[in-house]
């Protein structure tokens, strides 16, 4: 499950968001009870969160906390203690998004609102699942799942 609580009424694409989820779901095998829940939000609110979780005092466009230590491939059996026993949900963590930030990228780009806000909630999830760009090779891995993604849903550059 996605959740989304969009902060500031940016007039995020939900549905588009939603089968960006859906995707990475089946791409995955990631059963039906994993939950995501995604913030969208202005640049003070960000910067702050960047500021106090990464001593990083500037806006970002994207920010991902994982609530688990992914193993992949993803086995929701390896995670028994962390089903939430109200709802049946696996959490796999949070992600926030500066909406402003990915408007700005997508114009730096020279692409869709929609392909910069796709791409990066697309990258807060990979970083749920364990992917990193930090090393060069775990960077060329993650693009490389992030285009594929992508693609298959027929969200361009252009």
């Amino acid at each position: 499950m996605l959740e989304i609580f969009d902060e500031i009424d940016s007039g995020l694409d939900c549905s588009l968001i939603q089968k960006v989820f859906d995707k990475v779901r089946q791409e995955f095998s990631l059963p039906d009870n994993v939950r995501v829940e995604l913030s969208v939000v202005d640049e003070e609110d960000i910067r702050g969160v960047n500021k106090e979780f990464r001593d990083v005092d500037s806006v970002t466009d994207v920010l991902s906390f994982p609530a688990l230590e992914v193993k992949l491939p993803f086995d929701s059996n390896d995670y028994p203690y962390d089903i939430d026993l109200s709802t049946g949900e696996l959490m796999l963590g949070e992600i926030m998004l500066c909406y402003k930030r990915a408007v700005e990228q997508s114009i730096e780009y020279n692409h869709s609102k929609e392909r910069e806000c796709s791409y990066l909630v697309l990258h807060g999830l990979l970083h749920l699942l364990g992917y990193d760009h930090i090393e060069e090779s775990d960077k060329v891995k993650m693009r490389a799942e992030e285009e594929k993604i992508l693609t298959s849903l027929g969200i361009s550059r252009d």
